[in-house]
């Protein structure tokens, strides 16, 4: 079996240089802090520019250090104490540079775009800060905060996902009992046999059940720090500093989740129509990912699966074909699970001087090949956005799964080529499916968060089951039965811990891709460069100005409803080939 794993050199070759790194690192924070503090008020618009190329340069040479470490606890989550060390050490470094974006910050306005109109290519990063002026305490009061940040909810992050890392989940199949992970036992909830799916979602319940407890605790924990961070920085509401980090408003966020949670008739009617084509009765949610095979099983391996991707890429851009064949055959790809190894999937940006590193679980399922697309559309757009340099190059999240999803539909558009009408039921049915789990389930956890969050104290076990069942069973109506067990599963969901309110910006990406895709099919020729030209951008422009490129008003009240349109064409489709 053919498999890819990270070459962590480019970022360091061994340990004496990593220790030489950080304490560079610390060195040149200490000497920037001496140059600058209290004296930014005096510098010429010229002399600020040389300053903040200094500052991007030891703000990536840090990040440099905390992707490795980052990366390194990733593939093995028993290196979390090296992990812990270099978090220490770097925030040594950081503290010495937090004054900068406050003495920015306390510049009088007109100093203040004095410096952002001669900034250059730094002039977007720097309105943005000035953005945030109200919310950042004083520089002591910073310095505190980045201090205890390690062993405040930082920590609890931290226990979470080593404890989820080493929880085995005990299956009898074939009348073989084994302990499997996470991510082995999730896998099995797309099994063609019902009998292996439901005993998947026992074991999965079970563990989780023995470990409610603690995990219920930790999610208690990030609720009272979001609670205590928003009251400290002045934010109007808990979920305010996410939509400015994602450059979007209250208003647009409330507005697609109101659109999305007027169209749920088109999951109940999914898998309505599901249960008619496997033939039972009654779906439960142990069948929601049950497949839907017109023929012989098919799995993808991982070489199959790299050959359609790239040959999809190829297609669509020679650039995206470099790129993602780069990945291969560089080092960027950690590609199957093993022991120890973290969860999920993911395309790590790294820093400009290096390039972007992906982690894949591939276990030869179909939906592994559309993750591999989906993680190499992040990778893509990771890489083009290095242009524009460090401190530009970091996408809001809103436009940050844009690349990701249009990948997937790329890749959706390769495969139904040449299929007979029983593949394409199939094809159909998996990424109406894959379209359900960004879109509407995203949408279910951002309800899901703004009732938990919304609640006064702490919540008990019971408390979260309740919500989590109440919001789920909403989404699917009468078309899939949620039993007992089901209560349970908000409990393995890492974006809660690490990212609250994170997930609305999957549907946001979502809806802004089918969007994007109608305009492709139209003219594909100059969609193209066009769309090259969104990805290269990175951060370094407002999603409003990005999606401007092709035309497109993110502000516009129909906006959402046109990609919600796209969902239904693809349902439309399945029920034609029928």
């Amino acid at each position: 079996m053919d498999k890819n794993l990270w070459n962590l050199k480019p970022l360091f070759g061994e340990e004496e240089s990593l220790q030489e790194a950080i304490k560079k690192g610390i060195e040149r924070a200490k000497t920037f802090e001496k140059l600058y503090k209290d004296k930014l008020f005096e510098l010429t618009p010229e002399a600020f520019y040389e300053a903040m190329k200094t500052y991007e340069s030891i703000c990536e040479s840090l990040s440099r250090i905390m992707t490795y470490a980052f990366l390194r606890f990733a593939s093995n989550t028993k290196e979390g104490a090296f992990y812990a060390d270099c978090e220490m050490r770097v925030n040594a470094a950081q503290e010495s540079l937090l004054f900068f974006d406050l003495e920015f910050n306390a510049l009088e306005v007109k100093k203040q775009q004095e410096f952002i109109q001669n900034s250059k290519e730094y002039a977007y990063y720097l309105e943005l800060l000035s953005k945030n002026s109200k919310h950042q305490l004083s520089l002591k009061e910073e310095k505190i905060l980045l201090k205890t940040q390690p062993v405040s909810v930082d920590s609890f992050k931290r226990l979470f996902d080593e404890h989820l890392s080493r929880l085995r989940f005990g299956i009898t199949l074939d009348g073989n009992t084994k302990e499997v992970g996470e991510e082995e036992v999730l896998s099995l909830l797309y099994d063609k046999e019902r009998e292996v799916r439901k005993r998947a979602q026992e074991s999965l319940s079970e563990g989780l059940k023995k470990n409610l407890d603690l995990l219920t605790y930790i999610y208690n924990i990030v609720r009272k720090d979001l609670k205590i961070t928003t009251e400290l920085r002045n934010y109007t509401n808990l979920e305010e500093s996410r939509h400015l980090d994602n450059q979007t408003t209250q208003k647009s966020v409330d507005s697609m989740v109101k659109t999305i949670n007027e169209n749920v008739s088109i999951v109940e009617e999914y898998y309505t129509l599901k249960a008619k084509i496997l033939g039972l009765e009654t779906l439960y949610d142990y069948d929601r990912y049950a497949p839907i095979s017109c023929g012989e099983d098919v799995e993808f391996t991982y070489q199959e699966s790299k050959a359609i991707v790239l040959e999809a890429f190829k297609e669509f851009s020679p650039r995206f074909h470099r790129i993602a064949t780069r990945a291969f055959e560089e080092g960027w790809v950690d590609s199957h699970p093993r022991e120890n190894k973290r969860g999920g999937a993911f395309s790590h940006s790294c820093v400009p001087s290096v390039h972007p590193y992906l982690m894949l679980n591939h276990t030869n399922r179909r939906r592994d090949v559309f993750t591999m697309a989906h993680e190499l559309g992040h990778t893509i757009h990771q890489t083009l956005s290095y242009q524009v340099g460090y401190l530009n190059a970091d996408t809001p999240l809103t436009t940050a799964e844009t690349a990701s999803v249009f990948a997937e539909m790329l890749l959706f558009e390769k495969m139904k080529k040449n299929l007979n009408p029983e593949q394409k039921i199939e094809l159909y049915a998996g990424k109406l499916e894959d379209v359900f789990a960004t879109l509407f389930r995203q949408n279910v956890f951002t309800n899901f968060e703004r009732l938990v969050h919304s609640k006064e104290g702490e919540l008990d076990k019971e408390e979260f089951c309740a919500l989590w069942q109440e919001e789920n069973q909403k989404m699917f109506g009468k078309s899939v039965v949620l039993t007992p067990n089901y209560r349970l599963w908000w409990s393995y969901i890492p974006h809660f811990i690490h990212t609250p309110f994170y997930c609305y910006a999957y549907s946001y990406g979502q809806l802004l891709v089918f969007a994007l895709f109608g305009v492709y099919r139209l003219n594909p020729i100059d969609f193209v460069s066009k769309y090259e030209e969104f990805l290269s951008l990175g951060g370094s422009k407002s999603p409003k100005e990005l999606v401007g490129i092709f035309g497109l008003d993110i502000e516009s009240n129909d906006f959402w409803q046109i990609g919600m349109n796209e969902v239904k064409l693809l349902l439309k489709g399945l029920r034609e080939i029928l």
